[in-house]
């Protein structure tokens, strides 16, 4: 399968779909294990909340979870070829990246550099901690789920911080849609085919 984007809006239906997409390829491939690399950061009570529930979602699914909270590349270290790996999500792991301590782009964001004349520079580095990881991860491993947010047609205005992280946000999911095999948005819990290389 390669790499294979699923985006929607929140409590769309795109992790469940995610989750079922993953355990169908998982199985087409009985040598292959089945990994679910979360990148939610349990920073307050509502993301331990939000851990707890996909974390009920995928039990029994025969899920190996690695928590990834930044750092996307060594996964291609730890899991062995052939396997179906499920990043959850992309949104969360680039946030990290961005405002945890620990991230790669964090001194970015210290240093008030995410404005838009920084662009190059920024996806540059992006590219070299997230996107080109994730895109190797996925030729290594066989098949490669990314789940990542619609988060650019709400109408609603936010403070400029969030702003650009919407931008880099689009930045990263263009990326990813270049190199995907498959693109699915999930609406309400339909799954929209919007680009397929086996059709």
């Amino acid at each position: 399968m390669g790499l294979f984007l699923i985006t929607g809006g929140s409590a769309c239906g795109k992790s469940q779909y995610g989750e079922s997409a993953a355990c169908k390829l998982g199985e087409q491939n009985k040598n292959g294990r089945l990994y679910y690399a979360a990148a939610m950061y349990p920073y307050d009570d509502e993301s331990r909340d939000r851990i707890r529930r996909h974390q009920r979602m995928r039990d029994g699914k025969g899920f190996e979870t690695i928590e990834c909270y930044t750092d996307i590349g060594r996964l291609k270290d730890i899991i062995p070829a052939g396997s179906t790996v499920l990043i959850e999500c992309m949104s969360n792991l680039l946030a990290n990246e961005l405002y945890l301590k620990q991230g790669a782009l964090n001194d970015i964001v210290t240093a008030g550099d995410l404005r838009e004349e920084n662009s190059g520079m920024i996806w540059e580095r992006i590219d070299k901690c997230i996107t080109d990881p994730v895109i190797r991860l996925s030729e290594h491993a066989g098949s490669c789920i990314v789940i990542t947010n619609d988060v650019f047609s709400d109408g609603n205005v936010y403070p400029s911080e969030t702003e650009e992280y919407i931008r880099l946000l689009g930045y990263v999911n263009q990326k990813m849609s270049d190199s995907a095999e498959r693109v699915v948005r999930v609406v309400s819990s339909i799954p929209v085919v919007l680009k397929a290389k086996d059709a």
